[in-house]
């Protein structure tokens, strides 16, 4: 059974002469669209999230333990790291400034330098190939591509790779370029990567470093990346005793800026659209302000049968709440439709319009990513709910403080 305040609210939504009352209706679409534009951009956003975390993992180890210097005792390093829970797989790398040239251009991206036969234990690198294969000869790198444009370079093509080591000052000789040939490009579709790194066998990088058979890096890879500071933090518990200078940073700590950036954005993209449903819920208030008007004398009439100003003001505060409740589930309803067509409006709106609106350069993705994370799903439900409930507390206030003998009077 209804109480007596929901009954009366559920009867003010409906006028008298028709079905639907237009004020509600508009009050409802503007909660509807500030919901669902809500829902959609907070669901883009978390998709470009997952997105470029998947790029970083795709190409980053979860764990990456250095030390002060060079690492002499890789293997001794890598048989303790690889017994500790959490740990899927180890490799060594070198990883340094290179110059490299080819044609008359010049540039300086970084090299690493892997273990074919390990690296893909740390490593998705081999299903972001786009030209080439997945080899290493002695003689033999993979380039980003970008990098590769830059140079303008194929696959099969040779390019001269310089040693930072012949510019250190003091030394009496000069190391000659080495002569590689490009074995497979890259695209990882984050820019840092693909114009910014080179790939060789790591004896080479060994060789280039004059480092014999010392390495600058162990990268690891972990069970659940989202555990990589547990992990980590195994590491130097385990390992700190006998290397006091070990050093265990995970794939969230090399990457900090980035993520903390999309979060603030995340974010302050929430509080900025949030002021469409308060925009909305002024449009309830105006609603339920004009109801207090056309039912004065009824309001008049159940203060003077002795209904309680509070019971009163819960009338319109279920408006509120219906109101509002309609306009979030049918807001959450638009949102998610509009998520699951995402791409086909995007493409129908560029064929009208000429333009490119998601241009696969900057992006390096055909279509745009989303993830709908029900925590957020909750928390705009929450606050669409709270705001509109809040609506009508000045038309209930109003409306509790009418004197019934004045009300009565009213015409």
């Amino acid at each position: 059974m209804l109480s007596f305040p929901l009954f009366m609210a559920l009867k003010y939504l409906k006028p008298k002469r028709t079905w639907l009352s237009v004020i509600s209706i508009i009050s409802v679409i503007g909660v509807l669209l500030g919901v669902a534009v809500l829902v959609i951009v907070l669901s883009v956003m978390s998709g470009f999230d997952d997105m470029w975390r998947d790029k970083i993992l795709g190409f980053d180890a979860h764990v990456t333990v250095t030390r002060l210097g060079v690492m002499e005792d890789e293997a001794l390093l890598a048989e303790a790291i690889s017994a500790l829970p959490g740990v899927a797989g180890v490799a060594p790398s070198v990883q340094g400034l290179i110059f490299v040239q080819h044609g008359g251009i010049v540039q300086t991206p970084v090299m690493r330098g892997v273990d074919l036969a390990r690296e893909s234990q740390v490593s998705q690198l081999p299903r972001y190939l786009v030209a080439g294969k997945f080899a290493l000869d002695e003689d033999q790198v993979l380039i980003g591509r970008e990098l590769a444009r830059r140079l303008n370079l194929t696959v099969g093509d040779k390019l001269l790779v310089y040693s930072p080591q012949s510019f250190v000052a003091g030394r009496d000789e000069i190391s000659l370029p080495l002569e590689m040939q490009v074995a497979g490009i890259f695209e990882i579709g984050m820019w840092e990567y693909d114009v910014g790194f080179l790939l060789m066998r790591l004896e080479r990088a060994q060789e280039i470093y004059a480092l014999e058979n010392g390495i600058h890096a162990l990268r690891v890879m972990t069970a659940d990346p989202f555990r990589a500071q547990d992990v980590a933090a195994r590491i130097v518990a385990r390992l700190a005793g006998d290397y006091p200078d070990l050093r265990a940073q995970t794939w969230m700590d090399l990457n900090r800026q980035l993520f903390t950036a999309l979060r603030v954005e995340k974010n302050m993209m929430f509080f900025l659209l949030i002021f469409i449903v308060l925009v909305a819920a002024f449009g309830i208030t105006n609603t339920l302000i004009i109801v207090v008007v056309q039912k004065t004398r009824e309001i008049g009439l159940l203060k003077a049968l002795g209904f309680a100003s509070g019971s009163i003001m819960r009338i319109f505060f279920w408006q509120g709440f219906i109101q509002g409740f309609c306009g979030t589930v049918l807001g959450i309803l638009l949102g998610f439709v509009m998520l699951r067509y995402r791409n086909d409006l995007m493409h129908g709106l560029a064929a009208l319009s000429g333009l490119e609106l998601f241009p696969k350069e900057l992006y390096h993705l055909s279509e745009i990513p989303a993830r709908t994370a029900p925590g957020d799903i909750a928390l705009i439900a929450v606050l669409a709910l709270a705001i509109s409930t809040l609506a009508g507390l000045l038309p209930a206030w109003r409306a509790a403080r009418l004197d019934p003998a004045q009300a009565l009077r009213y015409e």
